[in-house]
This record gives C-alpha cells, structure tokens and sequence, in this order.
C-alpha cells in the first residue's frame, strides 16, 4: 500500500487538461487541478466520468521549472529576429528524455505565440487554498517576469466564499483576468441545468473580482433556457450583467452533444431546443437589454452565429443589433444559406453572402446534401456538435 501511495503522489512529467477559452489559444496552459470540483452541469460534455483532485503544488512548480528551461534553450538557439530553424528543434527534441517531450512542446508553443499569457487550468484553479495559489502564481512571475496576463476559469459559488483580502492578494501576485461562466443570470434557467448557482451569487461573484482589480470576462450562452425559458434567459442574463459591469461578455451557443444530461431532456421533447432563428431573437432581446455598462461583447466561437456580434458598449450596441436585424430580415432561403455557410467557414459576416464565389460553394452544398430551410436545423445540429 505504502508503495502504491508513494507512485501516486510522484511527479510524472508535465501536464495539460483538455480545454481553455479560444482567448486562451496562445497562452502556457499550466494545470493547477484535474478537472471539475462541480462537474453537474446538464450542458456540459467536459469531465463527464472524471474525478477531481487538485495537484501537488510541488508539481506544477516542476512544470513551471521544465518550460523556463525549454525556453531558455530555446532563446538561446534563436537567431536575431527571435527564428529557430526546423532542424535546431528536431535535434533539440530528439535528445530530450520522452518524459521531457510535452514540456517541451508547451513550451515551443508559447515561444512561437510570443509568450504573452499563462492560463491556469483546469475548471475552477480557485478552488486551491488562497496561499497554495498565491505562490504558484509569484512563481510564476519569478520564472516569467515579462507576461503580460495570467489568467484562469472560476466558479462564481467559489468566489463568492473568497475574501476580498486574499482576492486582492491573488491579483498582487500576478493573476489578473478570470473567466467565469455566468451561462445564465435566470434562477429558472440555472436550476434547470443543475448549475449549482444561483442568479444573486453570480453578482456578488462578478462584483468581488471586479473590486479586486481583476479583469472579468463573463460567459454568456445563447439558447440555455429552450424555448420555454428563452426571454426569461435573456432579460434575468442581461440584468445580472447589467449589475456587474464585467470587462468581457463572451457568448457561447448551446449545442447538445450526445451523453449529456441535457441530451435525454432534448429527445424526450422537455427540453426545446431553439434554432439559429429564434437564437437570433433571443440575442437581440440580451443586447438590447444590456445598459448603462462599458462591456466589451465579444463573439469568438465557431459554434456562434453571429460572429460580427463584437464591439464596446454602449457605442457599438446599435451596430450589434443592426447586424441581427440584418439577419433576421433575410428570405428564409437566405437564412439558410448563411447558417450553412457559417458553419462551413466560408461566411464569416453577413456581408460575405455578397459574395458570388462564397455563395455559389454553399449553394452547392445545400444541392448536394438536399439541405433546405425546412431542415436546416437537423443539419445545423449535428454539425455543432462536432464543433464541441
């Protein structure tokens, strides 16, 4: 027994969790715990199966120790415009010891992006003891002095039990951006997903970390409630952050993936899903709801529709719901078209249609698959989830 406890707790090499926010794609992702502490959410297909535990501080301090000295050797291979040449890495990688190579591709990673942002995963980093986090953070900031952002996902239940003391201290020692995911300001829509949060500690949440001078992006997703709850969603989501004021408001479309728990709810009809239509409604109603804040609306996912949904409020705001009105206003034939089209990666903007070339590619094919506006959605759906 002694032995088998003393291999689980020995360090085996560095580590990466399976997902980070598309803000996130450039960053070193540093794993700071395994998983999810909550893990119940009905909608997502994340950690389904897998128990949480948080890791050595030891160990991602030994992860923190391997990337600085990957990127030292890296630096000093660099020519004067900062350029490694293909066989320099080649060798390089060919004489590391194989337990050594993930570090090393992390580190290639980052040094290619610039090495501008550390994100520290997985699901709910915070969860950690203020102390335990604090020194792998200035740990951080000791190895890489030069970052400019070091951020994480939280749970707003988790914050909210944070002191604003050690929130502080959090963003003394380098942490200044998290990203929560609100999903929902609704208590309906919360309850019904098995969040475990409820619409007051969201706003308490948002509001700490705000105080705390820590930079807050808030994940919002299109679609949560169904049809059903479709406007409470909107109007209780657009309250919340109206009460927040956070720096980012990033949206997120729900997609129902197989083995969900939302799935089972999907197919036996108590859970209507809305289509790209009706989702495009519903975003209008949020946006137009949204006041008196200075958010940043970002729409950075390709599961979204409207990826031209971007801008700062309140100036872009009439912009945002031009561009829904826009799409709301198209013939059916039209919708169709660009929901296809968004979804292929050959639209982008609805100004895109005005593309014969672009346009000719989807309408062949809708010909080829027999798509039309009658069954788009069917379509639509199957493609999201492989988006997931």
């Amino acid at each position: 027994m002694a032995q088998r406890n003393h291999d689980k707790h020995r360090y085996h090499g560095f580590e990466q969790g399976p997902i980070r926010p598309p803000s996130e794609a450039g960053s070193l992702l540093v794993r700071v715990t395994r998983n999810c502490p909550w893990n119940h959410c009905a909608f997502c297909p994340v950690y389904k199966g897998a128990r949480f535990s948080v890791r050595s501080e030891a160990h991602v301090i030994d992860d923190i120790d391997a990337v600085h000295r990957h990127v030292k050797t890296l630096k000093g291979l660099a020519d004067g415009s900062g350029q490694i040449s293909r066989q320099d890495i080649s060798e390089l990688m060919q004489g590391l010891p194989v337990h050594e190579h993930q570090s090393f591709g992390a580190a290639l990673h980052w040094y290619a992006g610039g090495m501008q942002s550390i994100f520290l995963q997985d699901a709910n980093s915070l969860v950690v003891k203020p102390d335990r986090l604090i020194r792998i953070l200035r740990h951080l900031r000791l190895r890489f002095p030069r970052v400019d952002r070091v951020t994480s996902y939280a749970r707003s239940h988790t914050i909210a039990r944070i002191s604003d003391d050690d929130l502080r201290r959090m963003r003394e020692a380098g942490l200044n951006r998290i990203h929560i995911g609100l999903e929902s300001g609704s208590d309906a829509v919360l309850k019904m997903v098995r969040k475990g949060v409820d619409k007051l500690t969201q706003i308490k949440a948002g509001r700490k970390v705000k105080k705390a001078g820590i930079e807050l992006s808030e994940y919002v997703m299109p679609g949560l409630g169904g049809k059903d709850l479709s406007r409470d969603h909107a109007l209780e989501t657009a309250d919340a952050l109206n009460r927040i004021n956070p720096d980012f408001i990033r949206l997120r479309t729900l997609a129902i993936p197989d083995g969900i728990p939302l799935a089972e709810e999907h197919r036996s009809g108590r859970f209507v899903k809305l289509n790209d239509i009706d989702m495009g409604r519903e975003i209008r109603l949020f946006i137009e709801s949204l006041n008196g804040i200075s958010s940043m609306i970002v729409s950075d996912h390709i599961l979204n529709l409207f990826e031209e949904v971007r801008g700062r409020l309140p100036e872009a705001k009439s912009d945002i719901l031009a561009v829904l009105d826009r799409f709301l206003a198209l013939s059916p034939q039209d919708q169709c078209r660009f929901q296809v089209g968004r979804r292929l990666g050959i639209f982008t903007r609805l100004v895109d249609m005005d593309s014969p070339k672009r346009l000719a590619k989807v309408d062949a094919f809708c010909a080829q698959h027999d798509i039309t506006p009658d069954n788009v959605d069917g379509m639509i759906d199957e493609m999201m989830k492989r988006f997931i």
